[in-house]
């Protein structure tokens, strides 16, 4: 039995023209708008990815604007001025990276030879090479791959150190951190105390972390700036430290009122007073960390060999920080 083919009808011959006439549609032939809207809602490995389409995406998809959102998403809260200037170092000293001031290139394979742990990341590693593109050293996506790498240190602090030993309660200090992205977790390394070497903790969680709120590095005395303010209920922190060869670190408590005075707002004179009083509730009645005195006019480091030292003040003016300390608070009242 024999099959005839039917003759296509001329409708259908100038349909199927017309269909291989027309050429696929690019990313590239949408509107402006529409493909920089869309490159903004890509997460950063899509990002990533897109970079290795051509040379027009590759250009687009490494913008700095493009990389702020990310940066300031995932890092925005342990990335400070500290860490940003270490980085401004640490591109401007290594022989193989940016020469900032003649604006040098560096390939973009450099990074990823560093050891780059994302899947998304291998399927793409042939094309990079073959299109030797150069991501510049000092791009926002450069260092957002630094940091993701878990290749970059930086200075940050870190809530209740040494994995919230009982020496260390709600008090804040300053480490050297680097991203774990296998754990999603940070190494910290603390300065040497004396004659302890350098401590190193593993598997610090986001919560634990913070960018220094202000510039004082750890072995200096805070100016305080606060101290007339003060007033019983004004929640602090404190710079502490064992001895005077130990950096200080940041202690939460509160301000109390004066043994002379009952808590009465209505008749409360503790804000005229050039003593103030320094509450640390997260201890027992009766322990010597419990509380503690300040002169308001005249304050400077203060204490002895024993008991440690207390150094400047920072009084805290927003929730947000309020509340991460109770939200750290022990769950046993410490002696």
């Amino acid at each position: 039995m024999s099959l005839k083919r039917k003759p296509l009808s001329l409708s259908a011959k100038v349909e199927n023209v017309e269909e291989e006439d027309t050429p696929e549609m690019s990313v590239l032939d949408l509107p402006e708008l529409v493909l920089e809207c869309i490159l903004d809602r890509l997460p950063p490995d899509a990002l990533f990815r897109m970079t290795g389409v051509c040379t027009s995406l590759r250009e687009r998809c490494r913008s700095d604007h493009l990389w702020e959102k990310h940066m300031k998403q995932k890092w925005g809260r342990v990335i400070g001025p500290a860490a940003y200037r270490e980085w401004q170092w640490h591109i401007a000293s290594k022989t193989d990276l940016v020469d900032v001031k003649q604006g040098k290139q560096k390939g973009l394979m450099r990074i990823l030879s560093l050891g780059w742990p994302f899947s998304w990341i291998r399927s793409r590693v042939d094309d990079h090479s073959q299109q030797r593109c150069s991501l510049p050293a000092d791009s926002v996506m450069s260092w957002y791959l630094a940091l993701d790498t878990g290749r970059f240190w930086f200075p940050a602090q870190v809530y209740n150190r040494e994995n919230g030993h009982v020496g260390f309660m709600l008090s804040c200090y300053d480490a050297e951190i680097s991203y774990d992205p296998c754990t999603d977790t940070f190494q910290a390394r603390y300065p040497p105390h004396g004659r302890r070497a350098v401590a190193i903790e593993n598997g610090v969680p986001w919560e634990r972390l913070r960018a220094p709120p202000i510039e004082t590095p750890p072995h200096d005395l805070h100016t305080s700036d606060c101290l007339n303010e003060l007033q019983p209920g004004d929640h602090i922190e404190i710079q502490w430290r064992r001895n005077k060869e130990f950096p200080y670190g940041w202690w939460y408590g509160v301000v109390g009122h004066l043994e002379s005075c009952d808590g009465n707002e209505n008749y409360c004179l503790c804000h005229n007073s050039d003593t103030v009083v320094l509450e640390f509730n997260q201890y027992t009645h009766g322990s010597r960390w419990r509380c503690t005195n300040i002169s308001r006019r005249d304050h400077r480091e203060e204490g002895n060999e024993a008991d440690g030292f207390y150094g400047g003040i920072r009084k805290l003016r927003t929730k947000e920080e309020i509340s991460t300390w109770k939200r750290l608070w022990p769950t046993e009242v410490l002696e």
